[in-house]
């Protein structure tokens, strides 16, 4: 990457790390940390809206929406989740591609089930063989977040059923008494106060989310865990300019560190949501807190 960088052979000692921690792999080894960021901060926002909606097809009062609530959160919990991601990227990957090919090769004659093998015609492919690498990686990321979605929403469905019925039902019917909708008192009354009692189940689903982050090698993309296996792995004279031994132990204990600050950050943060949200409501935390404050 430097200058000084450009006859490793020749360097020793400090300059010797200093080179061999910046060169472009080690860029994809950093760049790959933010990656995992970036797959959290997108994949909460849409497993929530997936449980949300699980729960509240499971509380419908039409009984063919409760059932689809209740089986999506049914057989997704049911199903180990690495079998899960093995299985559905390459199902919703097929599945797309055979909706193009339906609609951009009308004319295509032959079968796309040809024994074990998924054939559709060039144009109908996802990302496109010409595709710049960028746009590979690009729909990777979206399959990946899809898929953690459909999984941890199922979760997420569940719990929020739990914390709806946990608010006290009176409240519901004194809402409706008052001339409410049951739609105006489900948004006004119920989804508000039922916060306080999921977070501890959302935040035990976050750390789980957290730990599962390393499936993302299993999908193809080049996550951390990809990277510490290729970076610490014995490296000789003959395959590489900076030869060494078997270093994988500093590599995945670099992913320690990295595992146990998110978590400890993460409980923290989750104890101050937690607080600011059991503030005035009638709960446990909510009376220690009226307490102490008079």
């Amino acid at each position: 990457m430097f200058e000084s960088c450009a006859d490793p052979s020749l360097l020793s000692g400090f300059d010797w790390l200093a080179c061999y921690l910046t060169t472009g792999k080690h860029m994809g080894f950093y760049v790959s940390f933010g990656v995992v960021l970036l797959l959290l901060a997108v994949v909460v926002p849409v497993a929530l809206l997936f449980g949300f909606a699980g729960a509240a097809a499971a509380r419908a009062r039409f009984w063919p929406v409760s059932l689809l609530g209740k089986a999506y959160s049914s057989i997704v919990r049911g199903v180990p989740d690495i079998a899960f991601f093995l299985f559905f990227v390459i199902a919703l990957d097929q599945a797309f591609e055979y909706l193009r090919h339906k609609v951009l090769c009308p004319d295509w004659e032959g079968p796309v089930r040809q024994g074990s093998d998924f054939v559709v015609c060039d144009a109908a492919k996802l990302p496109l063989n010409a595709s710049p690498q960028w746009i590979h990686e690009t729909y990777g990321f979206f399959l990946a977040v899809l898929t953690f979605a459909i999984v941890y929403g199922a979760f997420t469905a569940q719990v929020l059923y739990g914390a709806m019925r946990a608010v006290p039902h009176a409240q519901m019917e004194t809402a409706e008494a008052y001339g409410m909708s049951h739609t105006k008192a489900f948004w006004r009354i119920l989804v508000p106060q039922m916060w306080v009692y999921a977070l501890p189940g959302l935040g035990n689903l976050w750390m789980i989310l957290i730990k599962a982050t390393p499936l993302l090698f299993l999908l193809g993309i080049e996550d951390i865990v990809y990277w510490a296996r290729e970076l610490g792995g014995t490296k000789q004279a003959r395959f590489t300019d900076y030869p060494h031994g078997d270093w994988r132990m500093w590599y995945f204990g670099a992913l320690l560190v990295f595992y146990l600050t998110l978590t400890w950050v993460s409980e923290k943060a989750l104890d101050r949501v937690m607080r600011r949200l059991s503030r005035g409501q009638a709960t446990a935390a909510g009376e220690r807190m009226r307490k102490v404050a008079a």
